[in-house]
C-alpha cells in the first residue's frame, strides 16, 4: 500500500503561498489519464467557504468527495456554533478523514488556504499529515519546478499583486517543464478580508505575457 502511494502519479501543479494581507492558490488546468492530456480546462481549486479555499492533485473523483464533505462540514459549524469554521479547524477535520482511511487511502492530496486572525496555508498528504506553511506550499507532479521558482523569487511581506505574479510564474514553471502538467491557462484564486476572487483568464494572461 505504502508504495503504490508513493508510485502515484498526481499530474498537475499546484501552488499556495502567503501573501501580506492574502492567500493566492493557483493551478494548472490539465487533467491526465495515464499519459494522455485528458482534459485541458479542469478545475483544480475550490472555494469552501468565502474565507477557505483549496487546491488539489491526485484522482478526481477522490479529490470531489473529500471537497463535499469539507463544505458539508463547514455549514454545519456554522450552524451549530454561529461562527465561522477557522483554516485550522478544517484542516484538522480533513486530516481526521484521510487519517481514519488510510488503509484504503484516498489518493489525493490538498492545499488549503484561507484567513484567520490572519493568512494561513496548509499541506495535507493522501493519510492525513499536516504542514503548516509560513511561506508557499506545492503540490503535485510539477512540484519540483514550480518550488524552485518560488525559492528564487518568494519574498516574505510581498503584496496582493507580487503574490499574484509569483504564483503564476511558479505553476507555469511546472507547465514548462512537467509532462503531465498543462492545459489552457492557469487558475488563481485571492483569498482576502473581501472575500474570495477567482481571476479571469484574461488577468491571467497579462501576467503570463509580462516579461520574467
Amino acid at each position: 500500500m505504502e508504495n503504490s502511494i508513493k508510485d502515484f502519479k498526481t499530474g498537475t501543479t499546484t501552488v499556495g503561498l502567503i501573501a501580506t494581507e492574502s492567500v493566492i492558490l493557483a493551478a494548472d488546468m490539465r487533467a491526465s489519464f495515464g499519459h494522455i492530456a485528458y482534459d485541458e480546462e479542469s478545475q483544480k481549486l475550490y472555494k469552501i467557504t468565502d474565507r477557505i479555499a483549496v487546491t488539489n492533485a491526485g484522482s478526481v473523483g477522490d479529490s470531489l468527495a473529500l471537497i463535499r464533505f469539507l463544505r458539508s462540514q463547514a455549514r454545519l459549524y456554522e450552524i451549530e456554533r454561529d461562527s465561522k469554521i477557522t483554516p485550522k479547524a478544517l484542516v484538522t477535520y480533513l486530516s481526521n478523514v484521510l487519517n481514519a482511511n488510510r488503509y484504503y487511502p484516498f489518493a489525493a492530496q490538498f492545499v488549503l488556504g484561507g484567513l484567520n486572525d490572519g493568512p494561513e496555508l496548509f499541506e495535507l498528504t493522501p493519510y492525513g499529515g499536516i504542514l503548516k506553511r509560513d511561506k508557499f506550499a506545492v503540490s503535485g507532479s510539477g512540484t519540483e519546478p514550480a518550488m524552485t521558482t518560488l525559492d528564487q523569487n518568494y519574498k516574505k511581506g510581498m503584496s496582493e499583486e507580487e503574490g499574484i505574479a509569483v504564483a503564476i510564474k511558479a505553476v507555469n514553471a511546472g507547465r514548462k517543464r512537467d509532462i503531465y502538467s498543462g492545459g489552457k491557462s492557469i487558475s488563481v484564486m485571492v483569498i482576502d478580508r473581501k472575500g474570495i476572487k477567482q481571476l479571469k483568464e484574461a488577468e491571467v494572461e497579462k501576467y503570463l505575457l509580462k516579461k520574467a
